[in-house]
């Protein structure tokens, strides 16, 4: 990719292996209360932000279970991600060293762009000793809309001093996969816990296996 100046990341599923710890303090919490939760519900809502997740459970579960429990599932599955994180056993995804450095070298900046909280992203980037390796934050709190909405993208662009042509997104779901494109920028898919539509790869720049593979990409 020529004359690049600037990277948005991702952050769940693409720089840190957190989709795991989601699944598994909400499938943990979900047996304790009886409630019938599984991989397959998790993997609908990757890349969505908390509020419509929320929404969704309740939604699915309020009839079954009375909106007070599910409100206590939220809750008690939410928590127990941050107990999680604040254990620092989310670790990073591979790749991620070795495109920071490369991009570190050839003094290109780099964003993360997350549909989480501000306050989970720095647990984790502090957690890694990460606080350093990116210029900006966009987080849940900075937008209105949430990906597949390129409200975020847009914001996050809005730091460099680049046009769009010469920025590139990294992103692991369905959501920002769409997102990216609607904004206009190009994207790099690293798959996580969902493998690539077709739909997605015709949308994305190229589909990579990990985030190693982005600066022998990026030379060609």
């Amino acid at each position: 990719m020529r004359n690049l100046q600037g990277v948005i990341f991702d952050m769940d599923g693409l720089i840190f292996d957190t989709e795991h710890l989601y699944y598994r303090a909400t499938k943990e919490i979900a047996d304790e209360l009886a409630i019938d939760y599984d991989m397959e519900i998790y993997k609908q809502y990757i890349g969505v932000g908390d509020d419509e997740v929320w929404a969704a459970y309740h939604e699915m579960y309020d009839d079954l279970h009375g909106e007070e429990v599910i409100v206590e599932f939220i809750d008690r599955s939410f928590n127990r991600t941050i107990e999680l994180f604040e254990a620092g056993v989310a670790d990073l995804k591979p790749g991620l060293t070795e495109i920071l450095d490369y991009l570190a070298e050839k003094q290109i900046p780099r964003i993360i762009a997350s549909s989480n909280q501000r306050r989970i992203i720095d647990i984790l980037l502090e957690k890694n000793g990460l606080q350093d390796a990116f210029e900006h934050i966009v987080s849940f709190e900075d937008v209105t809309r949430a990906k597949p909405d390129p409200q975020i993208f847009e914001k996050a662009h809005q730091f460099f001093d680049a046009p769009k042509e010469n920025i590139l997104i990294l992103e692991d779901s369905k959501n920002g996969i769409l997102a990216a494109h609607s904004a206009g920028i190009d994207v790099i898919m690293i798959p996580d816990l969902l493998e690539p539509t077709p739909d997605l790869v015709e949308k994305s720049l190229a589909v990579l296996d990990t985030l190693a593979d982005v600066p022998g990409f990026l030379e060609k």
